[in-house]
């Protein structure tokens, strides 16, 4: 039961990393703030370094990890894009930022509940990850 329920949350703290390094990606282009780009550059980095540990342990596992699901990541793109066109400004990318950022803890945190069996390693990865994401939504309020 451990080992199952640290793999399965260590996948869905894969998908996390990997949608939030996506979602900074896909406003990074249209950030005009110097400080809000250094703040997004350094939350992606601290991701990436997270993304390192999770794949480290999922190989010990031989799991192949997971990607974030294809219709949230769509979705997620297309209203990026959407309020891009018609507001494009920092305020508009610390608003979408933010929402992703609720939306990362409140699933991680559910996960969290979940898998309650993780060990602690995964565990603590993931409350760190969802500190990381508390941490940008409060770091980037300013530009809301």
């Amino acid at each position: 039961m451990i080992e199952q329920d640290t793999i399965k949350l260590l996948r869905e703290c894969d998908a996390g990393v990997k949608m939030g390094v996506a979602s900074i990606d896909d406003v990074l282009g249209y950030v005009k703030s110097k400080e809000l780009k250094e703040t997004l550059n350094k939350c992606k980095d601290e991701h990436d370094k997270l993304n390192d540990e999770i794949q480290e342990l999922l190989n010990k596992y031989k799991d192949e990890g997971k990607d974030p699901n294809p219709i949230a990541k769509g979705m997620s793109w297309m209203k990026t894009n959407m309020k891009l066109v018609v507001n494009e400004s920092d305020h508009t990318i610390a608003d979408l930022i933010t929402d992703g950022c609720n939306m990362g803890v409140k699933s991680l945190n559910r996960y969290l509940n979940q898998y309650k069996a993780a060990d602690e390693v995964s565990k603590d990865i993931c409350k760190r990850l969802i500190n990381l994401e508390e941490k940008l939504a409060i770091d980037i309020r300013d530009y809301l």
